[in-house]
């Protein structure tokens, strides 16, 4: 049975991860806040870009101009999954469930003869992929010492992913990453990016018919490189909200049941003294009436 002594130290020792957890909590939704605002700020250009490609697209993607990045190789046998997770930890199932999406879409096309490669971004996600897929890791990009995401960030991860197109090396890649919907939801989210994925109208819709200067195939040479930095932008905007809503809510867990321990050791630590207490009045009484 421990002494009251170890007790004393395991209850303080408690309490200091309380405040250090409770602390956490605090930055996180400070943080949260910002984040927040800039991944919804996000949204509305990302999807009107998405559209205004897909409307240019429509016109475009059975013509034997079309861009590569459009039109694709041709091929379906070598996938390249772009995984954004977080650079840091403490926030929950936020970076597994990510990785957790990519692994099994990884399992799924390998099980159907397809070559399957990653590229990743955060630490958090290398960490956990290299456990099991270490060879076919590409690249790992790392954003730890970024204080503040910017545009020219997702620019250069495109850059990087256009240029292994360029080279042959994938035919299909997919983004993965985490949708922020609330503090407690998050939702693990993938995204064709090559070739892009034109959506069809809308049932009932008439579609609106444009004349563009210059033509089409052109227009799209320029659009799909920054549409593609676009799209990796927001998924890193989105990760960020996500990361902190995720850390936010597990602090605040760890902080309560933090709260809980302590209480259930100081019941402890009173009992075991108040019976300490009373084994020593006993001994004492018993000594008096033998003399």
């Amino acid at each position: 049975m421990a002494s009251l002594k170890d007790m004393r130290v395991r209850i303080a020792s408690t309490k200091a991860t309380q405040k250090i957890t409770k602390a956490m909590q605090m930055v996180a939704a400070s943080k949260l806040r910002r984040a927040q605002t800039a991944a919804e700020a996000a949204r509305p250009y990302a999807e009107k870009m998405d559209a205004v490609i897909s409307n240019i697209a429509g016109a475009a993607a059975g013509s034997p101009g079309a861009p590569v990045l459009l039109a694709g190789t041709g091929k379906d046998q070598v996938h390249l999954l772009l995984v954004c997770t977080g650079e840091r930890g403490l926030s929950g199932a936020f970076n597994s469930s990510i990785v957790r999406l990519a692994r099994e879409r990884a399992l799924a096309l390998m099980n159907q003869g397809k070559e399957v490669k990653f590229f990743c971004v955060g630490r958090k996600g290398y960490e956990q992929l290299r456990r099991t897929f270490d060879k076919q890791i590409i690249e790992n990009i790392e954003l730890r010492s970024v204080r503040q995401l910017g545009f020219v960030n997702a620019e250069d991860i495109a850059r990087k992913v256009i240029a292994r197109f360029n080279n042959g090396e994938f035919d299909v890649c997919t983004l993965f990453y985490s949708r922020f919907k609330s503090v407690i939801s998050q939702v693990p989210t993938a995204q064709q990016l090559i070739p892009l994925v034109v959506e069809a109208p809308a049932a009932g819709t008439v579609a609106t018919s444009y004349d563009y200067e210059p033509e089409e195939d052109e227009i799209l040479s320029t659009l799909l490189p920054r549409n593609l930095a676009v799209q990796i932008f927001r998924a890193l905007l989105e990760n960020n909200a996500s990361f902190y809503g995720a850390q936010m809510s597990a602090m605040d867990n760890a902080t309560r049941n933090a709260g809980d321990m302590i209480r259930k050791q100081t019941l402890i630590y009173n009992r075991t003294r108040q019976a300490m207490i009373t084994k020593e009045l006993i001994e004492i009484i018993s000594g008096a009436e033998a003399i």
